[in-house]
């Protein structure tokens, strides 16, 4: 299976995936300035882009373990997709968008029970579902977190 360049550039987040040190950090950081494009905010485009990442994700993750083993540096896709979901529905205001940040990178290292369970499913959906989960532990964290902030003030 050869890594085509279309399938490259989506693959590694726009090449954020060879960059040899903090990788999935740097994709992330880069999910989070394209969130900040006008319209990127509209829950329903970013769901539907969410949806696409993952089907297109799963195929080319395939390519990428192929090419570089399992669940590899190199493939940020995953990254792109578990910070738009931690990303639905926050308003685009600093102070949500830096906490947010700092709760999806340290799930997505640390990948509480069971996001590091679906890691060791094989092939393009174990190099996804971990993120998607840790995503989605993420966004919950963060819309609590908001709901509280809007009660107390």
């Amino acid at each position: 299976m050869k890594i085509n360049p279309i399938d490259k550039i989506i693959g590694s987040g726009f090449y954020t995936g060879f960059i040899p040190k903090a990788s999935g950090t740097f994709a992330s950081v880069l999910a989070f300035i394209i969130f900040l494009i006008p319209g990127f905010e509209n829950p329903t485009f970013l769901m539907f882009l969410i949806s696409v990442s993952i089907v297109v994700g799963v195929k080319i993750a395939n390519k990428f373990e192929a090419e570089y083993g399992k669940d590899p540096y190199q493939f940020t896709l995953d990254e792109f997709i578990g910070s738009w979901i931690t990303l639905l529905f926050i308003p685009k205001k600093i102070w949500f968008l830096i906490p947010a940040f700092i709760v999806w990178r340290l799930l997505d290292i640390y990948k509480p029970f069971p996001a590091k369970k679906f890691e060791s499913i094989k092939g393009g959906w174990g190099v996804i579902l971990d993120d998607v989960v840790s995503g989605i532990y993420s966004f919950i964290i963060i819309q609590l977190s908001i709901h509280l902030i809007n009660r107390l003030t």
